[in-house]
């Protein structure tokens, strides 16, 4: 089933996976989420060979790394190709941790419309109170693209499939932003959320070490939430 249908950038999949199929409503924060779509994104470019992180002996995790282009190449994608522009023009002593919150800013709406755009969300307005109040939604139009993301991370916890390095990091996100209790996939959520951080962690370093920056900028998220 999932092999027949096209595979989605990172990016909306983690957005269709954070949102309730049936309400539209987001499963965590809006800015938590833009964090980790920004971390997609990257990802993506990575994957794509169009990016690199400075792994250098006087860099450290996280915070101190910097994200430079590899292939200053367009890929062919609106929001990517902005990513792209936005490393080109970055400052030199932005961090890795830096770029994530600066892209994040409007990220959410961006992959939001673009998903509505290419017919994967549909609108959906509900009316209460004689019309008085109105609710906007962006619903899945058809149930198959977050049930097929959902099945490629089944498959690969339950050891069906061989994790490709697309869906290992789509794993680590999720288990990152703690979205594991929203797959449906088992009963004993922690033990899934350790089974695709393992994942995860077995493919390429630089994706792990994005992750761990969406990591440590929701972090950062969550102590100013709570100054």
């Amino acid at each position: 089933m999932a092999s027949s249908i096209p595979q989605l950038p990172l990016r909306d999949e983690l957005f269709l996976l954070g949102h309730d199929d049936d309400t539209g409503h987001p499963h965590i924060h809006r800015q938590a989420l833009a964090l980790g779509l920004a971390g997609a994104v990257l990802i993506d470019l990575f994957l794509a060979g169009r990016i690199a992180l400075d792994t250098s002996g006087d860099t450290g995790p996280g915070e101190e790394q910097r994200v430079w282009l590899h292939l200053d190449h367009p890929v062919g994608d609106l929001i990517a190709d902005t990513a792209l522009a936005s490393i080109r023009y970055a400052h030199p002593a932005l961090s890795l941790r830096g770029w994530l919150r600066g892209f994040a800013d409007d990220l959410y709406d961006r992959t939001r419309a673009g998903l509505h755009a290419g017919g994967i969300l549909r609108h959906d307005v509900r009316r209460r109170l004689g019309g008085l109040a109105r609710t906007d939604r962006y619903l899945p139009a058809d149930l198959k693209w977050p049930v097929v993301a959902r099945a490629r991370l089944h498959y690969i916890a339950a050891g069906r499939d061989q994790p490709d390095n697309h869906t290992a990091a789509l794993g680590g996100l999720v288990a990152t932003l703690g979205l594991t209790n929203h797959l449906y996939l088992a009963d004993d959520i922690a033990a899934l959320t350790v089974q695709l951080r393992t994942i995860a962690a077995q493919h390429h370093r630089q994706v792990r070490d994005i992750t761990a920056a969406v990591d440590a900028a929701v972090g950062d998220l969550a102590t100013a939430a709570y100054r």
